[in-house]
């Protein structure tokens, strides 16, 4: 049954418009390998949602969110999801935060979750229908978000990220600028290969903002019958694909020579991903840290300097003490506040 106008928020875009029915708040989960442009997507859906009332629950594998912190105007219909992963079971947390956005007194239109790229999307997906959250809620869809630049042959046999593609409805591949025509042509060979009749699109998140909302949102993609009739065993992918998470805090400013030298000569080849928001000696403003894979960027923030560094380091494998001790060589001063694991 459609819903009438009195009960629909649009949402306004160009020649598009989404009207979200306001039984059963829509929920979008966007999952997604490290460093694949998730948080990108969400701020494009905030800064495109015109009139439409977004709530966003964020969730980061370890103890300091820096994605939560790089996300637009967002703070009061945010909820952090920290220390942890939403995805190793039907969990509790999940489940009160959602009733967080539900009761707030100003009713918000739609919720968006984004997960940490460690997270199997199926226990997401099965606490929206397997919970008392499917008679207050409706999955709308999973959106999977894939690096075009970095997808290869070794990164489709980790459970994880193979997951994230099979149980995506719609595969945003992110990062097209960066790939030739050929590539693109073969990586969507190999997805189509993995999952059978698979929605892709091409987009490039970071230099154009041309993937309009009405293919992304309120699509109505999401499978439930077939999520809820699978019965697979959920497996402990963290134990498994042995990743560690290594957070690092100090209350002194970095060295910028030196933490060039840790980037360029230091840095392990088992470190898949960094992010961090960082404070150097000598700079006005602070500067927003992106590592993954082999690339990386340091951009300046147009908000006041920090008073600490935050950063989180993510791969297989990792040695804490000796990480800390390498980050802790790039403070300036004598002494630091570190934060270990």
């Amino acid at each position: 049954m459609s819903a009438s106008k009195s009960d629909q928020a649009i949402l306004h875009g160009g020649d598009d418009a989404i009207a979200i029915p306001k039984q059963g708040m829509p929920v979008t989960v966007i999952t997604g390998y490290l460093g694949s442009g998730k948080t990108t997507l969400l701020n494009h859906i905030l800064n495109n949602a015109q009139g439409l009332k977004v709530a966003v629950l964020v969730n980061e594998f370890g103890d300091i969110n820096i994605d939560a912190q790089l996300l637009v105007s967002a703070e009061q219909d945010m909820v952090e999801l920290s220390n942890g992963c939403i995805c190793c079971t039907i969990n509790e947390s999940l489940v009160d935060s959602v009733y967080q956005v539900l009761e707030r007194e100003e009713k918000m239109d739609y919720l968006v979750i984004e997960t940490t790229g460690l997270a199997d999307p199926l226990p997401i997906i099965m606490t929206f229908v397997g919970t008392e959250l499917r008679n207050l809620t409706r999955l709308d869809s999973v959106l999977g978000v894939v690096d075009a630049e970095t997808f290869g042959a070794a990164l489709l046999k980790s459970q994880v990220y193979s997951n994230q593609l099979v149980y995506s409805d719609v595969i945003l591949l992110n990062k097209t600028d960066l790939v030739s025509d050929d590539a693109i042509a073969a990586i969507e060979q190999d997805i189509h290969l993995l999952k059978s009749g698979a929605r892709i699109l091409s987009c490039s998140l970071e230099s154009s903002s041309d993937l309009p909302l009405s293919a992304i949102l309120d699509v109505g993609l999401a499978d439930v019958e077939t999520y809820a009739l699978s019965e697979r065993e959920l497996s402990n992918h963290l134990v498994s694909d042995q990743f560690v998470s290594i957070p690092f805090r100090s209350d002194r400013p970095f060295d910028f020579t030196k933490f060039e030298h840790f980037l360029m000569h230091q840095l392990s080849e088992n470190i898949f991903r960094a992010k961090g928001i960082l404070w150097f000696e000598g700079q006005p403003q602070r500067y927003i840290f992106q590592l993954a894979g082999k690339r990386c960027s340091l951009s300046p923030d147009a908000q006041t300097r920090p008073t600490q560094n935050q950063l989180v380091i993510i791969g297989h494998q990792l040695n804490p003490l000796q990480l800390n001790q390498q980050l802790s060589n790039c403070l300036t001063g004598q002494a630091a506040s570190l934060l270990s694991v």
